[in-house]
């Protein structure tokens, strides 16, 4: 059987039996069964089976997941969010569209504490919301900057997807997660940068409103109680894997014990409430390695198969520049993202996206930012992207309608930064290539 005939027969069969309301989880079960049955020759493919799945869920890189799941629902649920949108309230001025730029300021500091999207979008949109619709913020305004500001958490570690990612396409999970640090820092300031031009060229969509003066020493101190302590968590994760001082996993465990230290210090650490995070925590994890057992026995089927061989010598052959491969594979998980979730979407695509990747003498941690970027592109691309359904629940009187129209305009701002990272590697290679060996 032709290889394309094989990629596009067990593609189809996943997205068939998706639209049949089957999870994930099971459809690739169904489909590995089958691929290593036919490939690997009746029971001694069952028998592979059972060592795929073994091969793919005890590694130790995937420990980061439940423990950046853990950080994350530990800052959701001990309510130290709202009195860090109160600090950083004080400290924007009187710029067009300060409640929206709020909500990229919070989006981008909370997203540096939890890994989860939905989690960061549920948390900005019952602070911020009703503050802006009193005030008069048009959708485009109080919606969007919400949204798009919520996807930051895929962008910025800690960033559960980033190690996933990471664990499917093999790579380091140390360099993945610094080298996302300057692409979701770059998104942040062209949201912020919209939001001001546009505010500027159409006032009514954002009505100024009169802000009360803060003492500058009241600002610091608010700083110094409720910023710098979250400044030391973002250290004993990220500063622990630049240095070289803990591997991402040991990094990871000093986050979470760090974040439960901090939700103590702020006299919000409860038994329910640590009872409820690791409840969710576990329930998360475990759909997510569900979906991740059949990550090895999809490679291997794919290469028993010749597929990946065979797309890798279509590809390199074509008579264009690299350039357009690269694009035409951002196309592609650009639709792929309005109907897919974020991990069958890499599970398919990561594989042999990065052998193509490879052979054409591309970095892969810079593939793999582009696809985190597609990824969190598609938790608020229409009709499907989480973000949206996560809005509509904290905001029912919308309509989805409303809802997709406000992600647009910052869908389109991830489509400039992807074109900045495209045409500029080192923004995302650039700190990787600093990290302490």
């Amino acid at each position: 059987m032709e290889w394309w005939l094989v990629l596009l027969i067990f593609i189809g069969s996943f997205i068939l039996l998706m639209l049949t309301g089957m999870p994930v989880a099971f459809a690739f079960f169904i489909l590995n069964l089958i691929g290593l049955f036919i490939y690997f020759g009746g029971e001694a493919g069952l028998k592979q089976f059972i060592t795929s799945i073994n091969s793919s869920l005890t590694v130790f890189t995937l420990l980061p997941v439940p423990l950046f799941v853990l950080m994350g629902e530990v800052m959701f649920r001990s309510g130290v969010a709202p009195k860090m949108m109160d600090t950083l309230d004080m400290w924007i001025g009187r710029l067009p569209g300060r409640l929206s730029l709020l909500a990229v300021a919070g989006g981008t500091l909370f997203a540096t504490l939890t890994g989860s999207s939905w989690a960061s979008t549920a948390m900005l949109g019952q602070t911020l919301l009703p503050d802006m619709e009193k005030r008069g913020y048009a959708n485009p305004m109080s919606l969007g900057p919400i949204l798009g500001s919520g996807g930051l958490a895929l962008m910025i570690p800690p960033s559960t997807m980033a190690v996933i990612m990471a664990v499917i396409g093999r790579l380091s999970v140390g360099k993945v997660l610094i080298a996302i640090v300057v692409p979701g820092l770059l998104m942040a300031l062209i949201y912020a940068g919209y939001i001001i031009l546009r505010c500027r060229l159409q006032p009514s969509i954002a009505p100024p409103y009169m802000v009360t003066p803060t003492r500058l020493l009241k600002k610091i101190v608010a700083a110094v109680r409720y910023i710098l302590p979250l400044g030391l968590v973002i250290f004993a994760v990220l500063g622990l894997i630049f240095l070289g001082i803990a591997t991402p996993s040991e990094a990871a465990a000093t986050g979470a014990i760090s974040t439960i230290v901090l939700a103590a210090a702020y006299k919000q650490l409860s038994w329910g409430m640590m009872k409820s995070s690791i409840i969710e925590t576990l329930r998360i994890t475990g759909m997510t390695f569900m979906i991740l057992a059949g990550a090895e026995a999809y490679s291997q089927i794919l290469a028993a198969s010749g597929a990946t061989r065979g797309l890798i010598e279509f590809t390199t052959g074509l008579s264009v520049m690299p350039v357009f491969i690269i694009i035409t594979m951002m196309v592609v998980l650009l639709f792929m993202g309005m109907f897919m979730s974020t991990t069958a979407i890499m599970m398919i695509t990561l594989p042999p996206f990065l052998q193509i990747i490879t052979g054409l003498g591309f970095d892969p941690i810079w593939f793999g930012v582009l696809t985190l970027l597609q990824v969190e592109m598609a938790q608020t691309t229409p009709p499907y992207g989480i973000g949206l359904f996560v809005m509509k629940g904290v905001a029912p009187h919308h309509t989805m309608m409303e809802i997709n129209r406000a992600a647009l305009p910052f869908i389109g701002c991830d489509l400039v930064s992807l074109a900045l990272i495209i045409a500029f590697p080192s923004i995302a290679l650039w700190l990787p290539g600093l990290m302490m060996r």
